[in-house]
């Protein structure tokens, strides 16, 4: 049997450290595909495409990446820590307002920071989430039902005004994080201001969650 060049096709892997090489075109695969996957979603990215942007060939990017889901999966996980981070911050011993914006800030800096990577989640819980289920109805979900639980808490020692929880929590993803996934809309809505926009939105939803919460 003819023996495959190296420069053609990768040996198998081993159990040794990864090279340089090898951790640099890992990143370059992943930077790829969060750039495919945030545009046309899972559904409509392909290996080739992400191959193509990556300038790798694609049996090249299999010998990293076994399949369109494991790389997908490995951009998921690392987003979904990104994502829960912010919120277990909220400090209950913490000044109820203070907290609550200082929230809203920490998820404006990720809509900043990483809109692909919002929109990759966006595009994830538009399909009905078919990959996230389990985080969704296990980590996210007890976080949640946890600071929930914090508010009602503020809210019973008149700390701030009578809201409803959720709501409270889904208002604030909404309007943080559609600076990352409408953000052509944003840019195509803003004549003036548009470099400015994640400022001077910081400024309008503290004010507005500071004045909803004030008692």
């Amino acid at each position: 049997m003819p023996k495959t060049s190296p420069t053609h096709l990768p040996r198998a892997k081993s159990a040794q450290k990864p090279t340089r090489i090898q951790k640099e075109k890992t990143s370059a695969i992943l930077n790829a595909a969060l750039e495919v996957f945030s545009k046309r979603g899972f559904r409509g990215a392909t290996l080739d495409q992400i191959a193509d942007e990556a300038g790798l060939s694609k049996p090249n990017l299999l010998y990293y990446f076994a399949s369109k889901e494991a790389l997908h999966a490995k951009l998921l996980a690392g987003l979904l820590e990104k994502w829960l981070t912010p919120l277990a911050e909220i400090e209950p011993n913490g000044d109820p307002i203070s907290e609550i914006c200082a929230y809203i800030e920490r998820k404006l800096e990720l809509a900043e920071k990483y809109p692909r990577e919002s929109r990759l989640f966006a595009n994830e819980i538009i399909q009905e989430a078919p990959r996230t289920q389990d985080v969704l109805n296990g980590r996210l979900k007890t976080l949640v039902d946890e600071k929930v639980a914090v508010i009602e808490g503020w809210i019973s020692e008149g700390k701030i005004a009578r809201v409803d929880p959720y709501h409270l929590i889904f208002s604030i993803w909404a309007t943080t994080q559609h600076y990352s996934d409408f953000d052509t809309q944003i840019e195509a809505m803003m004549e003036k201001g548009y470099d400015d926009r994640f400022a001077t939105a910081k400024t309008f939803l503290i004010s507005m969650f500071t004045k909803a919460l004030t008692p």
